[in-house]
């Protein structure tokens, strides 16, 4: 594979999960200020910049060795996972459900967007095959990212699920792994409870 080739790939898929990542980490954050806890947004995390979101090894080095190693048949990764303090929250135990949905909620909104930009160029008759392999690029990582966000898969969700409410905490993520704080109780009324949301 010539370096023209290599780049295009390699900008197919990085453009699209780019997006991904950081549209998926800054809805979390958000999605925190709004039920009351800045704790992201004043890290800077509230933001459609991606390098704040990006993990050096998770989001850069695996994708790449994955990506050579197995010849392009697997990628995976992740990003920095957003700090939540759930004893922030206006309302700890609903809030924090709407805090976790907020990242793959955005993954959905994502991939109909990647799926609609897809209908109308072809519609048009645009046959650039650069962009049509973008927009088909960002719906399946989108989907894969809102599916595997959604749904515990032991034990890499760390073997406990919240009450049922922790949907995007500690789950597997296409391109951002979540891992959240080690509690060993929930006390909802405390305030230095703290977790994070990938």
């Amino acid at each position: 594979m010539d370096t023209t080739n290599l780049i295009q790939t390699v900008s197919v898929y990085a453009i699209p999960v780019i997006f991904a990542i950081t549209l998926h980490e800054a809805a979390h954050g958000y999605a925190a200020k709004y039920f009351g806890d800045s704790t992201a947004y004043m890290m800077g995390r509230v933001t459609l910049n991606p390098f704040p979101h990006i993990h050096l090894v998770g989001t850069i080095l695996l994708p790449l060795l994955l990506y050579f190693s197995t010849s392009g048949a697997l990628l995976f990764g992740f990003a920095k996972p957003v700090p939540v303090e759930f004893g922030n929250l206006r309302h700890p135990k609903r809030d924090m459900v709407w805090v976790a949905l907020a990242g793959p909620a955005s993954n959905l909104v994502q991939a109909i967007v990647w799926a609609l930009l897809y209908v109308v160029y072809t519609d048009f008759g645009v046959s650039e095959k650069f962009f049509l392999a973008i927009c088909k690029a960002g719906v399946l990582s989108n989907v894969v990212m809102f599916a595997f966000n959604l749904f515990p898969l032991p034990p890499l969700d760390g073997g406990r699920i919240v009450v049922g409410c922790c949907l995007g905490s500690k789950l597997i993520n296409f391109l951002a792994l979540s891992p959240t704080a080690s509690t060993s109780s929930w006390p909802w009324s405390s305030r230095a409870w703290s977790t994070t949301c990938g």
